[in-house]
């Protein structure tokens, strides 16, 4: 099978590859790239673990080709912490206690931070409305609601 050569900036940094067409976004994160954070869960877009933000919006990698995002910018999970400092929200999760096992933590903070760049001041329900494709068995929402919260106060 051919190969496609791809252009993408993920995290800031950018890089090309070549990929099968096949090839999905979660799978040259984590296997090629190493940035494993990004977890796969369902494998079918239904979970929320993979998130990551594409072009400014919060996507399923496990839904996506590689080879149909030329050009693209992604945000990983990896790319929150800058210079040895962890994003405000990352913060809050640990704040609020809103990390137990931590599997859907990498997808819920992306889905946050998406939400946030568009909105920076989201109500209660708008904040919600961000997470319905993420599930959590372990924290029952309420921390992670209170740790998005807490960032969108001045």
């Amino acid at each position: 099978m051919k190969k496609i050569k791809i252009n993408l900036t993920i995290n800031g940094k950018k890089i090309t590859l070549k990929v099968n067409p096949q090839e999905r976004l979660i799978d040259t994160l984590r296997d090629r790239l190493k940035l494993t954070g990004t977890k796969e869960g369902c494998s079918i877009g239904e979970c929320g673990a993979c998130t990551v933000i594409l072009n400014g919006k919060a996507v399923a990698s496990c839904l996506v080709f590689t080879a149909q995002i030329d050009g693209s910018k992604i945000l990983t999970v990896e790319g929150l912490e800058v210079g040895g400092k962890l994003d405000p929200l990352q913060q809050a999760f640990l704040d609020h206690h809103a990390v137990q096992c931590g599997f859907c933590t990498p997808g819920m903070l992306m889905s946050a931070k998406a939400l946030l760049l568009k909105n920076p001041h989201p109500t209660r329900e708008e904040i919600k409305t961000a997470l319905e494709g993420n599930l959590c068995r372990c924290t029952g929402y309420e921390q992670i609601i209170e740790a998005i919260e807490s960032v969108t106060k001045d």
